[in-house]
C-alpha cells in the first residue's frame, strides 16, 4: 500500500480540478460548436418548425411552415396525420426565444428584488 503525504493528496487535488475544468470548458466548446453547425445546417430551409405542443404520451401538435403556408400537424408514435392550414396573420407572437418561457434575467431579477424588499422590512422592524 503506498501512503502519501499531505503535500502529495494536495497536489492531486488541485490536478485532478484541473482536469475537471478543463474537461467542461472543451464540453462546453464543443456544444456551442456543434449548435451553430447545425443551426448553418438548417438555415435557408424551406421547412421550419414554428411551435409543438405535447397533447398526451407520444402525441403532439406542431405548427410548421413550409414555404410560405403554415401547416397544423397532429404527431403520434405511429403516424402524422395533417389537420389544415393557418393564416400567418391568426399566429401569436411569442416575445422570448424559449417557448414562452419568462428569460431567466428576468426571473433572477424579480427574485432579487424581493429579498430586497424582505431584508428591507426585516431593517425596519428591528427599529
Amino acid at each position: 500500500m503506498i501512503l502519501l503525504s499531505a503535500s502529495d493528496s494536495y497536489a492531486q487535488l488541485i490536478t485532478m480540478l484541473i482536469v475537471f475544468v478543463v474537461v467542461l470548458a472543451v464540453t462546453a466548446f464543443v456544444t456551442k460548436w456543434l449548435a451553430n453547425y447545425q443551426k448553418a445546417q438548417n438555415s435557408g430551409r424551406n421547412t421550419e418548425i414554428i411551435e409543438t405542443t405535447r397533447l398526451a404520451n407520444n402525441k403532439w401538435l406542431q405548427i410548421v411552415r413550409v414555404g410560405k403556408t403554415i401547416k397544423v400537424l397532429a404527431i403520434s408514435k405511429d403516424n402524422v396525420t395533417y389537420l389544415g392550414d393557418i393564416d400567418p396573420a391568426e399566429l401569436k407572437e411569442v416575445k422570448s426565444g424559449n417557448g414562452g418561457m419568462p428569460a431567466f434575467r428576468s426571473m433572477f431579477e424579480k427574485a432579487k428584488s424581493k429579498e430586497n424588499n424582505s431584508s428591507d422590512d426585516a431593517k425596519e422592524d428591528e427599529l
